[in-house]
């Protein structure tokens, strides 16, 4: 777990990997519990007969932007921002989904610090790439560069 203090340690980072989070299980129960909070019930994602019988993924697959949901859980195990007054979300530069995910997969994220810049008011701005990895897939899940800000 990669711990920042200030800005000034955050604007040191910069190119530093700053980790690998754990393993999370890609359960139908999931998926189905995501198609409810978005009201995508798309085929491929919840009936799993179906998938299985007709899918060119062979089952029920993940939606893309369930995987992207998880960044914020998954970032949370690789680094924080300890002493920041807050943090947002600003926005993503570039997303994009690579390889399906087939329910049963176990997914991890893994965190480069890209850019940081000193905002002022004490607020920083950090670009990170994060990737979604799909364990025994060459291919990630998610590829984003998430934007925040943190203000100390």
């Amino acid at each position: 777990m990669k711990i920042f203090h200030n800005a000034d340690e955050i604007l040191a980072a910069v190119g530093e990997e700053l980790g690998t989070s754990e393993w999370v299980d890609i359960t139908q129960e999931r998926v189905n519990t995501f198609a409810d909070a978005t009201g995508d019930h798309q085929w491929i994602h919840v009936d799993v007969e179906r998938a299985h019988a007709e899918s060119p993924f062979g089952g029920p697959i993940a939606h893309g932007y369930l995987s992207l949901s998880l960044l914020p859980m998954l970032g949370w195990q690789i680094y924080s921002t300890k002493g920041a007054k807050m943090g947002v979300n600003y926005g993503s530069n570039k997303v994009r989904f690579p390889a399906p995910v087939p329910v049963g997969s176990r997914l991890r994220l893994t965190a480069v610090l890209k850019e940081a810049t000193q905002l002022g008011d004490g607020a920083v701005q950090m670009l990170v790439e994060q990737k979604l990895e799909i364990e025994g897939n060459s291919k990630p899940a998610v590829v984003a560069e998430t934007v925040s800000r943190v203000v100390y």
